[in-house]
């Protein structure tokens, strides 16, 4: 049975075994996995007790206890008064009777993922594995299934790698407006309940907000984040925004030393994610929300975002955004040094809704015919050109980018240089300006030959010349999706 100090006991052990120490110093000498970095695309699950009352987004738990939110009163003329149906109820109804771990892995299997990042704890606290530290979870409640455990397997089966996402460290503040008022939620409350701590929420995007995160929440914390990682050994651990507080340091520190150590131990190679700056950088892998970065980077790095733009989780009025749109981020962002992981919010029932299913397919399709431009690629001298600019940073995925076909993107791999036009011209006529003939005595983008020049999913060959104004590409140009040149340059 858990025990806190003797897991805390051991963990010290382990980081005290090495080779890494609980300090920025040591951590530094952190890189990131080569199949990473080859992997480009992944997917990301937001599956929880949320997705049963499926209204407003993921944030429910907290919003249904905000006097005058929509959820509030959502929640009042759906369910009732608060006191006599919490949060807390939704848990019987969660049942997932539908809940099949093949079906989504062979789903993202044709969407062409290499890895799959399941949220295993998010804010409410409830988990969704098999736990020793509460009896909040899936193995005990709701569904009753090792939810993580099964899905790991399944992805497994079909070479991709696992990893897990934990949001518990905002649960020190998200039940807390319950306490505004005449709730279920009410002290007192001590480790082990579950809506505890539910403190006040002030500002809670200031590092320094108050009340500070105590030393047995955060205590709790750490146990429970590394009994994700000795159970389920992820090679991918994903987090969210909230770590950044002032009084997380010294615990991502040892949370960092002691999963590498243990990577170490078992022959892995093993990543962080983040945001903000809570962590040091060059000891884990950052992250960008529904953003991306308007220019290449000398760093590995990682978007996250979601098919809804409105919502993480599932709900009745999600908005799905279109594939092709997807695809065009996605090429953008491996040309600048980055990987995808896209988000789908199953139903409570456990399937996957049709929109987010023809999305996923609609991509693996592209990239059936167009992957060797994506995976295991790495970035040209340039990212790309075209008149089209992206926006930079955090919440941008809902801006429309109105791509052109004098929109292209550079990836490079096997000798090959790949250059995807973001939209396919209606004549079937490309020039790619980056590949014109220069003067040898100018500093230009590229000097060398172009020996062949292929067009990927067309048998007919392209016609094409070169002079100074560009690379000048004839083809079919058949199909739907950005199209992608294959040139061999000596």
């Amino acid at each position: 049975m858990y025990n806190m100090k003797n897991y805390l006991d051991t963990i010290d052990r382990v980081i005290a075994q090495g080779p890494y120490e609980a300090t920025w110093e040591s951590l530094s000498a952190y890189e990131p996995p080569r199949w990473y970095q080859d992997a480009k695309f992944g997917i990301f699950i937001h599956w929880g007790v949320y997705s049963v009352p499926a209204f407003g987004n993921e944030w429910y738990p907290r919003n249904m206890y905000m006097q005058g939110t929509p959820e509030y009163e959502h929640h009042l003329k759906t369910y009732g008064k608060h006191r006599d149906f919490g949060y807390k109820d939704f848990i019987p109804m969660f049942r997932a009777e539908h809940f099949d771990p093949e079906q989504w892995a062979e789903l993202f299997e044709k969407a062409g993922a290499r890895y799959v990042v399941p949220v295993a704890e998010h804010h409410d606290g409830f988990q969704m594995y098999q736990s020793e530290i509460s009896h909040w979870n899936a193995g005990e409640m709701g569904p009753k299934r090792d939810v993580l455990g099964e899905l790991k397997e399944s992805f497994g089966k079909r070479g991709m790698e696992t990893g897990v996402s934990s949001h518990r460290i905002e649960h020190w503040f998200f039940m807390g407006h319950g306490k505004d008022f005449e709730s279920d939620i009410a002290e007192p409350l001590q480790r082990g309940d579950f809506y505890w701590p539910a403190m006040p929420e002030s500002d809670h995007q200031d590092i320094f907000s108050e009340p500070v995160p105590s030393r047995e929440f955060l205590e709790d914390w750490l146990v429970r984040t590394c009994e994700l990682i000795d159970k389920y050994q992820p090679r991918i651990l994903y987090f969210d925004w909230w770590i950044q507080h002032s009084a997380c340091r010294p615990y991502l520190k040892k949370l960092a030393a002691y999963y590498y150590n243990r990577a170490a131990q078992w022959g892995v190679s093993v990543a962080i994610n983040y945001k903000h700056d809570a962590f040091l950088f060059g000891t884990a892998v950052p992250d960008v929300e529904r953003g991306q970065f308007a220019d290449v980077k000398p760093y590995f790095w990682q978007t996250d975002t979601a098919i809804a733009l409105n919502s993480w989780g599932y709900t009745q009025n999600n908005q799905f955004r279109p594939a092709q749109d997807i695809i065009c981020d996605l090429v953008d962002i491996v040309s600048k040094n980055g990987t995808l992981l896209l988000n789908v919010g199953p139903k409570a029932d456990g399937t996957i809704s049709d929109e987010d299913r023809a999305v996923l397919l609609e991509i693996g399709e592209w990239l059936k015919v167009n992957g060797e431009a994506i995976y295991a690629t790495r970035t040209w001298r340039k990212y790309g050109e075209g008149p089209t600019q992206i926006v930079e940073g955090q919440f941008s995925d809902g801006i429309k980018k109105n791509f052109t076909s004098r929109d292209f993107r550079f990836t490079t791999a096997r000798g090959w240089l790949y250059a995807t036009a973001l939209k396919r011209s209606e004549d079937g006529e490309y020039c790619i300006t980056s590949l014109g003939e220069q003067d040898a005595s100018r500093v230009a983008n590229f000097h060398g030959m172009i020996g062949q020049v292929k067009v990927l999913g067309e048998d007919q060959a392209p016609t094409w010349t070169r002079d100074e104004a560009g690379l000048h590409i004839k083809c079919q140009g058949k199909g739907s999706g950005p199209i992608v040149f294959k040139i061999r340059t000596e």
